[in-house]
């Protein structure tokens, strides 16, 4: 059975693709994956993969690309004939779009790096996540934090805000502040094969912890 994880956020710049682009990389070792860029024309996640296939092609990691909820919906009908996980990257607005991939889900991961404005814009979220539920009760989005300092008393006061004003699960899985994610993303890499053990930590145990959770589901 297909597993399907969207990555969803109103803002821009907060990680979605590179979250999107490292979660398909990792599962395509394993398993057949199809990335599904929903934020054409700039297509960050289409390019990635038109670099990495120039560079490490692989039959088991396909692109598709919407442009509308209608799209979305027949490309990921098609990708779950021969794929065993779909990943879609959403585009950074509020519209049918964010519903949609919110209710084809069976994660939605809500990227947010730790600063205020950040958690003001995915309040705006809240709002499209309850009118998916309406139509899928069972819609499960979840934070995952991005640029992320522990060490700072900052990140230690937003996570308290977070769970006080949105009250949305978080993954236990951080993507912390480092450079090897941009430059891994520009080269149509993941963060697991670039040399930064950190980083490479960082997004196995991200994968490790998502897979757990829809193997949980499909139980």
């Amino acid at each position: 059975m297909t597993g399907i994880v969207g990555v969803i956020q109103v803002k821009g710049g907060v990680g979605r693709s590179t979250i999107a682009t490292n979660l398909a990389a990792i599962l395509s070792l394993s398993e057949p994956t199809a990335l599904i860029d929903c934020d054409m024309p700039q297509g960050t996640s289409a390019s990635w993969f038109a670099l990495r296939q120039s560079e490490i092609p692989s039959d088991n990691l396909v692109l598709a690309t919407a442009n509308s909820h209608v799209e979305l919906i027949q490309r990921a009908k098609e990708c779950a004939k021969s794929c065993r996980y779909l990943v879609i990257d959403g585009p950074p607005r509020l519209a049918e779009m964010t519903r949609a991939i919110m209710i084809l889900s069976d994660l939605s991961l809500i990227p947010l790096g730790a600063s205020a404005a950040e958690i003001w814009s995915t309040s705006d979220l809240l709002q499209t996540l309850s009118e998916a539920r309406s139509y899928k009760p069972a819609v499960d989005a979840r934070i995952v934090w991005t640029r992320f300092r522990s060490q700072t008393r900052e990140a230690r006061d937003l996570q308290g805000a977070v769970h006080q004003e949105l009250k949305l699960k978080e993954l236990h899985s951080r993507i912390g502040y480092r450079v090897a994610y941009s430059e891994a993303l520009a080269r149509g890499l993941s963060a697991d094969e670039w040399l930064d053990r950190n980083a490479h930590a960082e997004v196995r145990a991200l994968v490790e912890e998502i897979t757990e959770i829809l193997r949980e589901k499909k139980r």
